[in-house]
């Protein structure tokens, strides 16, 4: 009864995902290679959530 107010995790994860990547691709453009690397690593972690939630999903 109340599933329109349950928000979609999925869809938070997408969000977090590209702002993870536009974080990295800002670092990777002031040379700060280190920053680079420590979001892409954790990108790809979040990747990893939204691939898990997609396989759970019906």
């Amino acid at each position: 009864m109340f599933s329109i107010f349950k928000k979609d995790p999925l869809k938070k994860l997408n969000k977090d995902y590209s702002a993870k990547l536009e974080q990295a691709m800002h670092a990777q453009r002031n040379g700060d290679i280190k920053s680079y690397s420590m979001l892409t690593h954790e990108a790809e972690q979040i990747l990893k959530e939204i691939e898990a939630l997609e396989q759970n999903s019906p």
